[in-house]
């Protein structure tokens, strides 16, 4: 029997250290399940906060409003002339005129920028902002540049039409302020294909009735006319 105690006590702390050995493998995969679970966590979690963090994209040119209502008018550098462009809702009008030669343009507005069409290939482009439009107006073969602060009435552009002496009558004006005080009006007149003596319009009220060679005659501001020019 005293030989037998050793052996019994080697077999038992055998069998304890099994059972411990069984236990530390059984339990160490849980442990290690659980760490993988919360790294799996840990790595899933900056995919999320990227997909919910994502910047804004910053409009595009297609998003830019358009303009609604804007009226220019400056003086054309190089040659003397005037220049007016007015906005309705994205349609555009515009008219060069140095007392002798006039010129008509329309066309349209859009993402800040004006192109006008003429006729003789005539061509008016232009940058909008900053309270003015900056840009170049051909005409005839040559192209010059013109800054046109905004148009305070009773600045701006004007534009008259009726029958005399049997014929149609169509008259254009321009008129900008001047940086000492006043305006400064140019247009043209012509009766039929006739040019004549242009009218003065009211200084105050440049919308006043006009007469010509006895025929009453009302000029009219943008509002009035800029769906006839589309």
């Amino acid at each position: 029997m005293s030989r037998l105690g050793p052996v019994i006590t080697l077999a038992a702390g055998a069998v304890l250290a099994a059972g411990l050995g069984v236990a530390s493998v059984t339990a160490t995969p849980a442990a290690n399940t659980s760490a993988a679970a919360d790294n799996n966590t840990a790595a899933e979690a900056p995919a999320v906060e990227e997909t919910t963090a994502q910047p804004s994209a910053s409009p595009t040119k297609s998003e830019v409003k358009r303009v609604e209502k804007a009226d220019y008018a400056g003086r054309v550098k190089g040659n003397g002339a005037l220049i007016a462009i007015s906005i309705r809702d994205g349609k555009a009008i515009g008219y060069f005129c140095d007392g002798r030669t006039e010129a008509w343009f329309k066309g349209s507005e859009s993402a800040g920028e004006v192109n006008l069409k003429g006729l003789a290939a005539g061509k008016i482009t232009a940058a909008l902002g900053g309270g003015q439009a900056k840009g170049w107006v051909s005409l005839g073969g040559k192209k010059w540049s013109f800054v046109a602060p905004t148009a305070v009435k009773p600045s701006g552009l004007y534009r008259a039409s009726a029958i005399v002496r049997g014929a149609t009558f169509k008259a254009g004006w321009i008129r900008v302020k001047n940086p000492n005080g006043g305006y400064t009006q140019v247009g043209a007149a012509k009766v039929g294909d006739e040019p004549v003596a242009i009218p003065e319009l009211d200084a105050e009220q440049p919308t006043a009735p006009v007469t010509v060679d006895g025929t009453t005659v009302y000029p009219k501001d943008v509002d009035g006319f800029i769906e006839e020019m589309q």
